[in-house]
């Protein structure tokens, strides 16, 4: 049971930080606004809170010594995956706050990039908020304030892993993977075993009946035969007239 939550627990961190990710991706763009930035500020206000949640209990756990050695090699793996969400949720924020000081809103010193990205991030905004609509309630000043305090979490969340470090000694080179590289992008696992969702990166084509795709290969080979044979044949009978001619 305990594995269980703790894999629904890090998988709703990883969604809610690759949400911070794609967020901070719009920062400095024509996509740039008042409400972006106030998206950011509560997406990695929830990635904190599910750091807490994670580290509390992970941590919990490695220190039983009444665990199985299976266990708690399933503990260790899950604490380094737990580990890299939070390295890269460190670096969205420090990203976030040069991004946010070089392109302020409320006194512009520079043009906003055009990066080809259009639309509003709302969406993705929602989902790792775990809501259909958002409401926005920032003041207009939110660029320079909040500023402020993303310093102060980027500081807490540097302090975090260092703890992290001090309290639960796992080696990340010893901890030994249970799937092959890249095995996640092959699943077919449904995304909704936790309260948050997932960006959608992209789609999958619907993919054609079997029969219908080798009926459609088979006609394209016979039109291609078909043309080739006509070719072949005015070049005959051209080649035929103009001996004939001469």
């Amino acid at each position: 049971m305990g594995k269980d939550e703790c894999k629904t627990m890090l998988d709703a961190l990883n969604k809610v930080t690759a949400c911070y990710r794609h967020l901070v991706i719009a920062l400095g763009s024509t996509s740039d606004s008042q409400n972006l930035r106030e998206e950011l500020k509560r997406t990695r206000k929830k990635a904190q809170e599910l750091a807490v949640a994670n580290r509390t209990k992970l941590t919990s756990l490695l220190k039983d010594k009444s665990i199985s050695k299976e266990d708690r090699a399933e503990y260790e793996r899950l604490w380094v995956l737990f580990s890299s969400s939070m390295e890269l949720l460190e670096v969205d924020m420090k990203r976030s706050l040069e991004i946010g000081q070089d392109f302020p809103l409320k006194v512009p010193t520079r043009h906003l990039i055009q990066t080809g990205m259009t639309g509003s991030t709302t969406t993705v905004a929602a989902r790792a908020m775990s809501v259909q609509n958002m409401k926005y309630e920032a003041d207009s000043n939110i660029d320079t304030a909040d500023l402020r305090d993303l310093q102060c979490e980027i500081s807490q969340v540097s302090q975090m892993m260092e703890e992290m470090e001090m309290k639960v000694q796992v080696a990340p080179w010893a901890v030994e993977a249970k799937q092959e590289a890249g095995a996640e992008l092959k699943s077919n696992m449904s995304v909704g075993n936790s309260s948050v969702g997932v960006i959608s990166i992209c789609e999958e084509e619907p993919k054609e009946e079997e029969g219908g795709g080798s009926r459609d290969s088979g006609f394209a080979s016979i039109c291609a035969v078909v043309i080739f044979l006509v070719i072949v044949t005015v070049a005959v009978v051209l080649g035929y007239l103009v001996i004939n001619m001469s």
